[in-house]
């Protein structure tokens, strides 16, 4: 998983979140390492919905304009906690020296 999709996905964990919000969780949980663009935020929205990890649970007017609350599926929920985990056990043998002593080099 790429890490846009990664902090996407984490920035909905707490609940439902409009684009801005989603902005601002993805830069901070990466803590500066994923910046999006709104059009770039979008396009990641879209294809994690096309794959039914996210899915739109409302929609309201602000100053004219369409503010949509996105929230993770099931299926989206289960995704990012797999590569949390996954992500933790690649870490783990990068810092832990017995667990890279379990891991025969060539």
């Amino acid at each position: 998983m790429r890490a846009p999709s990664y902090f996407v996905l984490a920035a909905l964990l707490d609940g439902p979140r409009h684009g801005y919000v989603i902005l601002g969780a993805v830069e901070a949980l990466s803590e500066g390492s994923v910046t999006l663009a709104t059009g770039s935020l979008y396009a990641v929205l879209d294809r994690l919905s096309g794959a039914g990890l996210v899915e739109v649970t409302s929609e309201e007017t602000v100053n004219g304009r369409t503010r949509r609350y996105y929230a993770l599926t099931s299926a989206g929920r289960e995704a990012v906690t797999a590569e949390a985990a996954r992500l933790a056990s690649a870490a783990k043998m990068v810092t832990d020296p017995k667990a890279r002593a379990r891991v025969a080099f060539a």
